[in-house]
């Protein structure tokens, strides 16, 4: 009964998308009205066409058309009606359609026109805009704008409006800086603007007309996304990662040698201590498959390019196989828990249980799909699964198509996650009370994760059917919104091609597995090394071992930095920029290797594990330094009592002599102190709880940043614009919250598990070295960027807002590491000022004052503040 009751569920929760989707208004047929021409006469018609291209990846067109007809037009009043009204439609589609039932797919309306009663007359303004992203003919209010037909053609405008032919017209054009020549008698020419004046409405070459000559970075912009080098540069991002990637975990086979850099003993050979051997083979496997899914996945982007609807059979059992194979190469039925199990002799029993829970749904899922593409003719659809125009699918073809599209989706998903949970599993990430229940109950397990999954692709066939409307709204203003076959056409073809929209998109987060993967490796091998120094008694490693500095690095390289480089100016630029954060990582930590404040004392200023205390003995040292400091100056203004200067100075060159006693044979520089040795140790005795303490706090000090970047981002016209238009927009919004605040989290977790390593006595020194490590290839892009003509602000922003995040983590990062002071004072903020009195505050504070007014100044130009 529960089975039943499910499926009648999903059946209603069907019929009633497809009732939202086909919608219930009576259609409204628009071919042909009489528009009463001659009484129209009268009119006046300001037209104007604007270009911006300077600041730009594409040049933007505007046009701004204002009409006023006199209130004797039989329609004039009709004007002012309900813009749902029948009497409205047909008004405005006399002045703005008249006879042509085109639909410009590339004209963007920010709303309806702005309708004005003045007097007897009645004035209609009406605005678009268009992107000139590709070499193809647009349509823009009264303008055609037309592609050169071929090399060494210019680009031509002229003035082609389907109405109001015998209303005087005024016309003007604003070339934004283009090199044009214009046409017909002017009443003003200069080198950014031409008038014409009143007269009749004629194009080329007889009236209005211009030829257009974009400069090279506009059509190396059009020409890029056509050419070979657009998926290159994909292409050798992904396979770069994957082998950095593979790298990493082939380099992590080895057993394990704590050695951090500087470290005594380094050639003295490790024992094995368990550092992850398991976790080495899915890595390997993933870094495989995930750069042959990202070149299928192009392959077919490019082919749907070239015949697009013929190859959609083909691509859909092809994203199902690849789908299911993904779940179960994952085999998230492996894992730490498991391993623990093991000695109690229930593992095999457990995994056996969760393999079947997990192979059972994918199955079912794949076996749902793959019937609607072979069975196509049970839901009444054509063999190739693309319905061609005018005719549009019936409901049991809706029905179809969504069980088509939700089960890949789904599918793809379960893919994702399996293999994050398999690497979380493997690496120890997972709390114990997961483990726990995924062996107790898998099939629960499976169940409730396959519920959230369904509800996060219900979501996004939501967020495309809501676009889908939307662009068809758009596309079919004023001619044949509803109720028609070619609405029920282009619907189809938008659930017909929903899963591969949705895969492409979700395909490009998994770069969040990797992540998830080297954290696993490092947390691995933090804790063999951990096991090491408590095994032999050795001294407490600085910092990741060499080996693992890789994995640090790539970690920084594939959260901060590819979430900045996606505001460069195209993709090519990935694989360089990801090759480049890593090689300025190295070259940061090499200079800590001379200007680091441990390497300055030697190297040798260890804490030995079985003297744990030790560490609380340079806590005490470090408050006694302060105190002493603070008596001093007490006492030079003679407010000490019972003291002298000769005293307290004796007492700090005794801390001095016991410094200098703990650095053994290197006497480190006179003005590194106790306090700064203390300071650059960290809140924690290992490097990876300090990783874990500083990721925390650039989580938090993130949200702000990253909602003002989505933010942004989003205010630009054209994302603007897109927002309701693109299948994936509104899931871009909330991907995109995620994946700023997995940047600033992935780079805060690189400063604490590099602090004790990166340059600089100050931890805004270190957040600064860091920082740098991103900015070099933020500034060669930026440089590019500005050379293309393109706009390198928000790549600026990102990179002082991330400049920010790390020095407030890093500031927080003292108040942690002196916490036991935190008693003594009413605030950490008032801990973190008595820490900073003695070593620069108001130049500090002066640098994140700057730092701010520099990321308000920036967010005011973007969002243009008045």
């Amino acid at each position: 009964m529960t089975g039943v009751r499910w499926w009648r569920l999903l059946s209603l929760a069907v019929l009633a998308v497809m009732w939202w989707g086909c919608g219930t208004a009576e259609a409204l047929q628009i071919h042909h009205v009489d528009c009463q021409e001659d009484r129209l006469k009268a009119s006046t018609v300001d037209a104007a066409i604007r270009f911006h291209q300077h600041g730009k990846a594409f040049v933007e067109a505007s046009s701004d058309m204002t009409v006023e007809v006199p209130v004797r037009w039989s329609m004039a009043n009709h004007l002012t009606f309900s813009e749902e009204s029948p009497e409205y439609q047909k008004a405005i589609r006399c002045l703005l359609r008249g006879p042509n039932n085109s639909r410009p797919a590339n004209e963007w309306r920010d709303g309806n026109p702005v309708v004005t009663a003045i007097g007897d007359m009645v004035r209609v303004k009406y605005d678009s805009v268009t992107w000139i992203r590709d070499y193809a003919d647009y349509r823009l209010g009264p303008w055609d704008i037309k592609k050169p037909s071929k090399k060494g053609e210019k680009w031509k405008v002229d003035l082609h409006p389907s109405s109001l032919q015998a209303a005087h017209w005024s016309v003007e054009a604003e070339l934004g800086g283009l090199q044009f020549k214009h046409y017909g008698r002017t009443s003003l020419a200069s080198k950014a603007k031409v008038v014409w004046p009143s007269q009749p409405p004629k194009g080329c070459p007889e009236n209005v007309c211009i030829e257009l000559d974009l400069p090279w970075p506009r059509h190396l912009a059009l020409s890029w996304d056509h050419s070979i080098l657009e998926p290159a540069g994909i292409a050798i991002w992904w396979v770069l990662a994957s082998g950095v990637l593979a790298l990493a975990a082939h380099r992590a086979r080895r057993p394990y040698a704590s050695r951090a850099p500087g470290t005594p003993g380094s050639s003295r050979r490790g024992r094995d201590f368990g550092g992850g051997q398991g976790l080495v083979q899915p890595v390997l496997w993933w870094a495989l498959l995930s750069g042959a899914v990202a070149l299928t996945l192009l392959l077919f982007i490019r082919e749907r390019e070239q015949a697009p609807g013929h190859l959609l059979q083909h691509h859909m059992l092809v994203c199902i196989a690849a789908g299911l194979t993904l779940t179960l190469v994952a085999r998230p039925w492996h894992g730490g828990a498991s391993s623990r199990v093991q000695r109690s002799g229930g593992s095999r029993s457990n995994r056996r249980r969760q393999a079947w829970a997990v192979m059972g749904f994918a199955s079912v899922a794949a076996a749902t799909g793959t019937l609607v593409i072979l069975g196509h003719g049970l839901f009444n659809l054509p063999e190739g699964l693309v319905i061609e125009a005018p005719k549009a699918p019936d409901l049991p073809g809706k029905v179809g198509y969504i069980l088509m599209g939700l089960t890949t989706v789904w599918l793809w998903l379960a893919a994702m996650v399996a293999w994050a949970w398999r690497f979380a599993c493997e690496g120890g990430l997972v709390p114990a009370v997961w483990t726990r229940k995924w062996d107790r109950d898998p099939v629960l397990c499976v169940a409730v994760v396959s519920v959230l999954l369904a509800l996060v692709a219900g979501g996004l066939l939501w967020s495309l059917l809501w676009a889908a409307g939307n662009q068809w709204k758009r596309y079919a203003w004023l001619i044949d919104q509803q109720g028609s076959s070619g609405r029920g056409n282009y619907l189809g073809r938008t659930l017909a091609n929903f899963a591969f929209t949705e895969l492409t998109w979700i395909f490009a987060y998994s770069w969040f597995l990797a992540g998830i993967a080297l954290l696993a490796l490092l947390k691995l091998h933090f804790t063999a090394q951990r096991a090491q120094v408590s095994h032999t008694m050795d001294y407490i490693p600085l910092g990741p071992d060499k080996p693992d500095l890789l994995l640090v690095a790539t970690l920084f390289s594939l959260t901060a930095g590819m979430r900045g480089a996606r505001f460069a100016s195209n993709n090519a630029q990935y694989g360089i920029w990801f090759a480049l954060n890593i090689l300025c990582l190295f070259a940061v930590l090499a200079a800590g290797r001379h200007w680091s404040v441990l390497s300055r004392t030697g190297y040798l200023f260890r804490m030995h594990r079985p003297g744990a205390n030790r560490r609380n003995e340079l806590m005490e040292k470090a408050h006694e330094y302060r105190n002493l400091n603070h008596q001093l100056k007490l006492a030079d203004q003679g407010r000490a009592s019972g003291v002298t200067c000769e005293e307290l100075e004796e007492q700090l060159r005794g801390l001095r002599r016991w410094l200098v006693g703990r650095c053994f044979k290197k006497s480190p520089p006179s003005q590194i102190s106790i306090l700064d040795v203390a300071l650059a140790w960290g809140p924690e005795t290992h490097w990876w709880p300090n990783a874990l303490r500083a990721a925390r706090l650039a989580f938090c000090f993130g949200v702000p940043a990253s909602i003002t970047l989505v933010y942004l981002e989003s205010n630009d016209l054209y994302n603007g614009q897109q927002l309701k238009f693109e299948p994936t927009a509104v899931p871009n919004l909330f991907a995109g919250f995620i994946t700023f605040q997995a940047a600033w989290v992935g780079a805060g977790f690189v400063l604490g598990a590099l602090w004790r390593l990166l340059p600089g006595r100050q931890s805004a020194l270190r957040a600064w070295g860091l920082t740098f490590a991103y900015a070099t290839p933020a500034a060669l892009a930026g440089l590019f960027t500005k050379f293309n003509d393109s706009n390198p602000t928000m790549l600026l922003l990102y990179s002082i807002v991330m400049l920010s995040i790390l020095t407030l983590t890093g500031l927080w990062m003292d108040t942690s590491t002196l916490r036991d002071e935190r008693q003594y004072w009413p605030s950490r903020f008032a801990l973190l000022v008595s820490i900073h009195r003695l070593r620069g505050l108001s130049g500090q504070f002066a640098y994140l004052l700057a730092q701010l007014v520099a990321i308000v100044g920036i967010v005011g130009g973007v969002i243009k503040l008045p």
